[in-house]
């Protein structure tokens, strides 16, 4: 299984490899481009695509090449990316399901307000889900995995959201359609955009409040813009975002079959066990930047927590009805969504208590 614990246990493997005769000067025979919209400094750069891309020239024995390009170097919006895997224009490609909304509507139900649980968990989850349900969304590219990351907290530039009527009138930044009808309930100004605009719009005060998870907190800065940071209640957090790590159809079918076996090898269920314990993990690290920047974290209680998943509950049974009103099955989707979730993270769990 592909370990990604640490960037050196990628690079380092791949460094000795120089000392092969042949392997240093040799061309590579298959060389792709992987395209992503968050900085270089991001720990999914540096911790999960950057090493996958490694391991990947490692185990080919540098047969394949990987160059990888944060920041939307290779050109085009985030809204873009998943179209250029499937066009061509990047071979491979790391980018959020919800840049562009109603597309991949299956996947929404991970999405949708109090489903989400721990990363590492979800991520399981919803890589089996779309294993079963989502063959036909997919059919156009590679998938190399769907995850999530961890629950999205609540950062607020000035006044703190400590109770649902914090939330009126409020400017908050949402990751995806349904938060943003989510919000919408609550009372609360929903602004879409995608995380790489949230510090500008932060200083500029375009935004009130950031919706974010930990994970991502550090690479935007966000710590530094905002005064305090509101928790929910509860195992299962206000969301997630859904993540699609695809790669061009041609690109892996001019593969020959050794190679796509290894590509396979590093994909699916255990890419998405591993991605998600390590957005866990850097959710982890994000909290304590928050921590240390002296901003208040304050946990919303129990009580305001159920008072604002009575109130949003309308997001989800509309989900669920306009889903059934075109043939996807609504409720079974959204049932098998959390049974599977359910699932993983008793597995997640049992395996952590083993551990002691």
């Amino acid at each position: 299984m592909l370990s990604f614990k640490v960037l050196k246990r990628a690079v380092l493997p791949w460094v000795s490899l120089l000392a092969i005769p042949g392997i240093a000067n040799a061309e590579a025979e298959y060389h792709f481009r992987m395209s992503h919209q968050l900085p270089p400094a991001s720990e999914v750069h540096t911790l999960i695509l950057e090493p996958w891309a490694k391991t990947i020239e490692q185990e080919s024995n540098g047969r394949i090449k990987i160059d990888v390009y944060p920041a939307m170097q290779l050109g085009g919006k985030p809204q873009q990316l998943f179209d250029q895997a499937r066009r061509g224009t990047a071979d491979i490609v790391w980018t959020v399901a919800g840049y562009t909304p109603g597309r991949f509507r299956k996947a929404e139900v991970f999405e949708l307000p109090f489903m989400a649980a721990r990363a590492e968990a979800t991520s399981q989850a919803i890589q089996q889900f779309a294993d079963e349900e989502m063959a036909e969304a997919f059919r156009d590219v590679k998938l190399l995995t769907i995850h999530t990351n961890a629950t999205g907290v609540l950062h607020s530039r000035d006044n703190p959201i400590r109770t649902l009527q914090d939330f009126k009138d409020v400017k908050v930044r949402a990751p995806n359609k349904p938060i943003a009808e989510a919000y919408s309930e609550m009372g609360a100004m929903p602004v879409f955009m995608p995380a790489p605009q949230l510090a500008s719009a932060l200083s500029k005060g375009v935004i009130d409040v950031a919706s974010l998870s930990y994970d991502i907190l550090g690479p935007m800065k966000v710590h530094e813009l905002v005064s305090s940071h509101s928790e929910l209640s509860g195992d299962r957090g206000l969301y997630a975002q859904v993540f699609l790590f695809a790669m061009n159809k041609k690109s892996y079918q001019s593969l020959p079959d050794d190679l796509k076996a290894l590509i396979d090898r590093h994909s699916g269920l255990p890419l998405a066990r591993e991605a998600g314990r390590l957005l866990d993990e850097m959710g982890e690290r994000g909290k304590a930047l928050a921590v240390a920047t002296n901003n208040p974290i304050y946990t919303i209680s129990a009580e305001e927590t159920r008072a604002i998943q009575q109130l949003i509950q309308p997001v989800t049974d509309a989900w669920i009805e306009d889903m059934s009103d075109d043939g996807h099955k609504g409720k079974y989707l959204y049932e098998r969504a959390n049974a599977l979730i359910d699932q993983y993270s008793n597995s997640v769990k049992t395996a952590s208590e083993s551990n002691f």
